[in-house]
């Protein structure tokens, strides 16, 4: 029975994704200024097509690729940036604070139409959007810039105390759980519409973070805090990577390959949770999900509900999924390592999964409202009452699906070279990634699917 559900679970979970792709177009949530954007309709078989073929031969391609040395030398090539950042970073360490506070101002005293409010556009678009993207695009610099870091040693300076340790029993399970339940907030909440409900959200957030770090102190941001391990993953696909020696250019992904250990288990599902939300964002406005919850909705269960037991089921399906490619992972590899080992060592290679659909969910939405953005911030005080938006032209649906796939192809980059720093020989590295190839193939298509649904027409 024990050994069944696993199969079982993944089973189930094949059902869902293919209950998803062949349902009918659907409504692509992003931010909820979704409305004012376009996407292409692609057809199915091109996305069969493009998502599992792609990212199926590319492993095929670099199976031929077996001389370690040479995967090594690639991964661990860096080149020192003589660049005098220190002298910015005390700048740029009390820039977040002011912009925190103008969020919330905005959010409160700002107009009540998003298009136009400075919280609205600040948060979705230069934030979580352009400023996500500088992260895994360029270089991480959230743990400078984080307003609620600055805020938190500020407090805790104040009151002369030496931050708490956390419980070791907890992990950072706890920023699993805050992840999902931030992304649920996003989804079923007017916080991407109403600017009010924005800056309340932010002073909640505020208060929570500000709060725990200053009685937990960096331990707060490195095992509780989502948004710091979201940019802090995000960061080590950068080829700009910081370090106490300063900055160095590397390839994009070395840092994923260098990861120096395997990944815990809570530290793995955090991961899988980043690669599941960005999936979970997109489907909650699918045609198939809409009439799932209508239904439900008939019988009395609530809206609100049944999205937060997905954000949960889905992710433990996701989970799940991972952790069976794990265990026939080590059957097909022939090692002596365990499931959980081999679980956490190919972890790091999902993150530039999470980055591509990301980058391709985002970027006709950041390059869409840009325009705005800019009328916006250049005039805070007195915003336009109408901005003019960027209508992204047909061909841009291909360049979103080239995105995705992109991150898959980094993906299985970093997984083909981390295989040989575990397993010995040519065939056994190999052999490793027969099952993780099919999850990404799975994880593929299911991205390339939501990314290519047309946006919403309304704001939710």
């Amino acid at each position: 029975m024990t050994r069944s559900l696993p199969r079982r679970l993944a089973l189930g979970c094949s059902v869902a994704v293919g209950v998803a792709l062949f349902s009918r177009p659907a409504l692509a949530h992003a931010g909820s200024l979704a409305g004012s954007l376009r996407s292409v309709p692609v057809p199915f078989w091109l996305v069969l097509l493009s998502g599992g073929g792609v990212v199926g031969v590319s492993f095929l391609f670099s199976s031929f690729v077996t001389d370690a040395e040479t995967l090594d030398a690639l991964a661990r090539t860096r080149l020192r940036l003589a660049l005098a950042a220190g002298r910015f970073r005390g700048l740029l360490r009390w820039a977040g604070v002011p912009v925190l506070v103008v969020v919330v101002w905005a959010g409160f005293a700002g107009p009540s139409v998003p298009l136009v409010n400075l919280a609205v556009l600040v948060v979705w678009v230069g934030w979580w959007a352009g400023f996500t993207m500088l992260t895994y695009l360029v270089v991480d610099l959230w743990p400078v810039v984080n307003p609620w870091r600055t805020l938190a040693a500020a407090v805790r300076d104040a009151l002369s105390r030496e931050p708490s340790s956390l419980p070791d029993r907890l992990g950072s399970w706890p920023s699993v759980v805050g992840l999902l339940v931030l992304v649920w907030v996003e989804v079923v909440s007017p916080v991407a519409s109403d600017p009010p409900a924005l800056a309340v959200a932010v002073l909640a957030y505020t208060a929570v973070t500000v709060a725990g770090a200053a009685w937990f102190g960096s331990a707060w941001f490195d095992r509780v805090d989502p948004v710091s391990r979201v940019f802090r993953l995000y960061g080590l696909l950068a080829p700009i990577q910081r370090s106490e020696r300063g900055l160095s250019l590397s390839v994009p992904g070395s840092a994923l390959v260098r990861y120096p250990e395997s990944m815990r288990e809570d530290d793995a599902a955090f991961v899988v949770a980043l690669l599941w939300v960005t999936t979970y964002d997109g489907f909650v406005a699918t045609v198939a999900w809409r009439g799932v919850r209508e239904s439900v909705a008939a019988v009395g269960v609530p809206g609100w509900l049944l999205s937060l037991a997905l954000a949960f089921v889905g992710f433990a399906c996701f989970l799940g999924v991972y952790r069976l490619a794990a265990r026939l992972a080590r059957r097909t590899a022939d090692t002596y390592v365990t499931a959980r080992f081999v679980a956490g060592w190919f972890a790091p290679a999902l993150v530039p999964i999470a980055a591509g659909y990301h980058l391709a969910h985002f970027l006709g939405y950041l390059l869409g409202l840009s325009s705005a953005f800019a009328a916006v911030v250049s005039s805070p005080l007195s915003p336009p009452t109408t901005v003019q938006l960027l209508l992204l032209p047909s061909w841009f649906g291909a360049v979103q699906l080239a995105l995705v796939v992109g991150g898959h192809l980094v993906a299985v980059w970093v997984a083909h070279t981390r295989s040989f720093d575990v397993f010995p020989g040519r065939l056994q590295p190999l052999r490793s990634q027969y099952p993780f190839v099919a999850v990404t193939v799975l994880y593929t298509m299911t991205s390339l699917w939501v990314v290519a649904q047309p946006v919403s027409q309304a704001l939710t």
